[in-house]
């Protein structure tokens, strides 16, 4: 028989319980007592775990942006041209966004830098280099007309994002994926090639 409290299994129960809070009350309003007492986690476990606070904040951080490179580099290995590519990362966020709005709003809302002050900002990471990537090679094969990288980037994705935000702002009543189609002819048509 399987012991249910496995130091992973104690670990994500952690993580998801403080996304939660991080979502609901801010990373400055969320204390060490309050992961425990919503979690069912003991004080001393996660420090064992995570060390502090700004450990559990870190872990979870890394988590999220290695899963969403998990993602992306799927959508980059089953779709073959710049359009697909980067209307299935636009699809993946919205769908992210209504399955779980907490993991978009800590990536989006959260100002890391404040307490995360040794990680990449979100906009440096892993996760959006790769989507810069994904239209710097759709430069390259022409898909793209040639820009800055950063526009170029900013036309393709920055209406998705904005349409994100407005979602979780409770602005946007529609589940995103039904705009899905719109915002991509928009953003598409801006910089095809």
């Amino acid at each position: 028989m399987t012991n249910p409290n496995t130091p992973l299994k104690t670990q994500q129960k952690i993580l998801s319980t403080t996304l939660a809070l991080f979502s609901e009350k801010g990373y400055f309003n969320t204390s060490v007592r309050d992961i425990s007492r919503a979690s069912g986690v003991s004080i001393g476990s996660i420090y064992h775990h995570f060390k502090d606070k700004e450990g559990v904040a870190s872990a979870m951080y890394n988590s999220l942006l290695e899963r969403m490179l998990t993602e992306l580099e799927l959508i980059q290995r089953n779709n073959d041209s710049t359009y697909h590519r980067c209307r299935g990362v636009i699809a993946f966020l919205f769908e992210l966004t209504e399955t779980e709005p907490e993991v978009m709003e800590f990536m989006l809302y959260s100002r890391h830098r404040e307490f995360l002050p040794h990680e990449q900002p979100v906009c440096s990471s892993k996760p959006f280099e790769m989507m810069r990537n994904m239209v710097k090679q759709g430069m390259e094969s022409g898909d793209v007309r040639t820009m800055d990288i950063m526009v170029a980037s900013s036309c393709l994705f920055g209406a998705a994002i904005r349409m994100i935000t407005s979602r979780l702002d409770g602005l946007v009543d529609q589940p995103l994926p039904s705009y899905l189609d719109e915002i991509w002819a928009c953003s598409w048509k801006a910089v095809a090639g």
